[in-house]
């Protein structure tokens, strides 16, 4: 679900890859809404026969966070959703070749939240990175709209976290507008989450971009207050571009998927200053 679209290697034969490891790919997960934590728990294995939480990993890419972090907590269930078949089979690749017993992968879009979760069921939702989506016309698309955040606030209750990671300043600010709007208090944010937080499980995804010199900017948000009104009216600008800095990022890192407004905006300048010669 983030903008960097995985190919497909030489050789690689994707129904056969799924078809290996389908025994980390769940293809119905409405079917287990409400009853995940008792559902998932190993058969034959001691124990309270359920997880202690259930976390969602929307936007799971090949799978590297969810599988550190599942390796870390075994008490935890971690379900991984990707619309990328291609992600899916490496994510279940992953999980079967780490031998975890509570970690699965989904195939879907943000919007099967609701569809796959009951109420109050999910102890927390990564969104690693997800795709910006610049342009005002996309904002729907995006996973921290407020529609989607509405979505999420049902699943995770009131205990519940909403963990956002993104190279992408743009896309942060307009979370924050979005959050308040959607009834989420701010528990924790950070401009800089490797430096604050570096022993958290990574991907590959974000080692490439913090190889290009990207920082990991982290909000983490809860449900508060009584619901908000089924009908919200937006008061935040959809277009990133709205929220990008004066100088267009100086010289530095450009967040990836907003190489083409910030090419264009520069542009524009120059044209200007041209003009007034």
């Amino acid at each position: 679900m983030h903008g960097m679209h995985a190919r497909l290697p030489k050789h690689f034969v994707l129904e056969e890859r799924l078809e290996r490891y389908a025994d980390a790919i769940e293809l119905q997960p409405a079917t287990w809404r409400g009853t995940w934590a008792e559902a998932c728990w190993p058969l034959g294995t001691e124990g309270r026969g359920r997880f202690g939480e259930v976390r969602l990993d929307l936007g799971c890419g090949k799978g590297a966070f969810l599988v550190e972090a599942a390796r870390r907590e075994p008490d935890v269930l971690f379900l991984g959703v990707d619309a990328e078949p291609l992600c899916v089979a490496y994510a279940a690749q992953h999980v079967m070749e780490a031998g975890l017993a509570n970690a699965v992968i989904m195939p879907g879009l943000g919007t099967l939240v609701r569809q796959a979760f009951a109420p109050g069921e999910l102890a927390r939702i990564h969104l690693n990175f997800p795709t910006p989506y610049p342009r005002k016309k996309q904002a729907g698309m995006r996973l921290v709209a407020v529609e989607r955040l509405l979505e999420y606030r049902e699943a995770l209750g009131e205990e519940g976290m909403l963990c956002l990671r993104t190279d992408s300043q743009p896309l942060r600010d307009f979370t924050l507008t979005q959050l308040e709007l959607a009834g989420y208090e701010i528990v924790w944010q950070s401009e800089d989450e490797r430096a604050e937080r570096p022993h958290d499980p990574t991907s590959e995804y974000e080692e490439r971009l913090c190889a290009q010199g990207a920082r990991v900017l982290a909000v983490w948000a809860r449900p508060c207050g009584a619901e908000p009104p089924t009908e919200i009216r937006q008061t935040a600008s959809l277009s990133l571009a709205d929220y990008l800095p004066g100088d267009l990022f100086g010289d530095g890192y450009v967040p990836h998927g907003m190489g083409g407004v910030v090419t264009n905006l520069r542009n524009q300048r120059i044209r200007r200053e041209m003009a007034r010669g």
